[in-house]
C-alpha cells in the first residue's frame, strides 16, 4: 500500500549547499529577498518551516550594491544606543562608506523570521565587501540572479 504522508526533513537529513552570489550592480531589496529565500530554504522542494534547511550563502562585492531612486541619500537607518539622547541615524551612503557589508546584512535580517530559528539561520549568511572570500574549501556554486 502506498503511503501519502508528508516527509519532513530534520537536522540530520537536510542537504545544505554552499552558493556564491555576486552583488555587483544588483538592487538591494530584490537581491536581499532572493538571499533570504535561499537562506530559509524556500527554493527547495524539501522545505520545512521549523527546520534550518536552507543553503549557506556567500555574498561578494557588497559595496557595489545599488539603491533605486534617491534612497541612497533620503532613506534613514535609525538606531538607539540605549542611553538618553542616544538616537542615531544614518543614510545608506554613510553606512556603505563606514561598514560596506552592513547594508546587505540589515536588509536580509529584516526579511527573516524574528525568532530563534531566524537568528540561527542568519548565521548561514557570509557577506564580503570585495570579490574574495575564504570559503573556497567548501566548493561553492556560483548563482546568477
Amino acid at each position: 500500500m502506498t503511503s501519502y504522508r508528508t516527509e519532513f526533513v530534520n537536522k540530520e537529513t537536510v542537504s545544505k549547499e554552499w552558493v556564491v552570489i555576486d552583488a555587483e550592480q544588483q538592487v538591494l531589496g530584490r537581491l536581499s529577498s532572493k538571499i533570504a529565500m535561499m537562506i530559509r530554504g524556500k527554493h527547495k522542494p524539501s522545505y520545512s518551516p521549523h527546520v534550518d534547511c536552507g543553503d549557506n550563502v556567500i555574498v561578494i562585492n557588497a559595496e557595489k550594491v545599488l539603491l533605486t531612486g534617491n534612497k541612497m541619500s533620503d532613506k534613514r537607518y535609525i538606531r538607539y544606543t540605549g542611553y538618553p539622547g542616544g538616537q542615531r541615524e544614518a543614510s545608506p551612503r554613510q553606512v556603505l562608506e563606514k561598514h560596506p557589508i552592513r547594508l546587505v546584512e540589515m536588509a536580509v535580517r529584516g526579511m527573516l523570521p524574528k525568532s530563534r530559528l531566524g537568528r540561527s539561520i542568519f548565521g548561514n549568511l557570509y557577506v564580503y565587501a570585495g570579490s574574495e572570500h575564504p570559503h573556497a574549501a567548501q566548493q561553492p556554486k556560483e548563482v546568477k540572479l
